[in-house]
């Protein structure tokens, strides 16, 4: 039987030895696909990670995440994955039919989602619009994460990414992360969202100082915080409307 948290190598074409199956053992728990996905949400997983999750299974020789890593290197990344129909993917090795159509599926369902008008990206409108959005997720983590939520210029949402884990503070979060996605996906504006595992959304005076950091840093780089969120259990609070971080003006 599987080990607890790890995901079965096999060969889908009943290739491998009867009864073969090649952990991920290698691996720290933490660091296997699905359970960073758990740990730490989809948008800190790397291209090979995600893949690898819905890929499942590797072959005799090849954990599941080294065929994907194959996959994205021999044949073009992801744009490249997608070009080909299911009768070619199946044909590469470590595939068959059935992860052929998998694959292909959710690479369909990426291409529907970004083909979505910008009007129906949902429309940030008060900060109410993000805590319903993360606060019953990031409520439920055991650990601090620093999140944030990329906006255009009507301020409806391009993506959500997780930036840092750990203890959130001015200390320890590089401002340079908060806001290179950001630059990348040319967003104007940006929530900072972040979970107090201890309950308690009340600030503290390190959050305080992280949000004038980012604020500051904004001004340079032209893409505005618009706010920052603490979650708790069952509540949580806006720094923007306590007037905590960003000053005036």
């Amino acid at each position: 039987m599987a080990g607890v948290g790890t995901i079965p190598e096999t060969q889908d074409d009943g290739a491998r030895p009867p009864g073969y199956r090649l952990m991920l053992r290698e691996m720290a728990p933490d660091e296997r696909p699905r359970e960073k996905l758990k740990l730490r949400g989809p948008s800190a997983l790397s291209d090979g990670d995600l893949l690898a999750i819905i890929l499942n299974t590797g072959i005799v020789g090849e954990t599941v995440t080294d065929v994907s890593q194959r996959l994205l290197a021999q044949h073009g990344g992801l744009r490249g994955l997608f070009r080909m129909d299911v009768a070619e993917l199946a044909r590469i090795r470590g595939l068959g039919d059935a992860k052929a159509v998998r694959l292909k599926a959710a690479l369909e369902l990426g291409r529907r989602l970004a083909a979505l008008s910008p009007d129906a990206r949902p429309q940030v409108g008060s900060p109410e619009d993000i805590a319903n959005l993360l606060q019953i997720e990031m409520a439920a983590l055991e650990q601090e994460q620093l999140r944030v939520v990329l906006l255009d210029t009507k301020h409806r949402i391009l993506g959500a990414r997780t930036v840092y884990q750990g203890n959130v503070n001015q200390a320890q979060v590089r401002v340079a992360e908060v806001f290179r996605d950001a630059i990348r996906q040319n967003a104007t504006a940006i929530v900072a969202v972040h979970n107090h595992p201890s309950g308690d959304p009340t600030p503290s005076a390190a959050d305080v100082a992280l949000t004038v950091e980012i604020v500051a840093a904004g001004r340079l780089l032209d893409v505005e915080l618009l706010d920052h969120l603490i979650i708790g259990q069952g509540r949580w609070v806006s720094l923007k409307r306590l007037g905590l971080g960003f000053g005036k003006g």
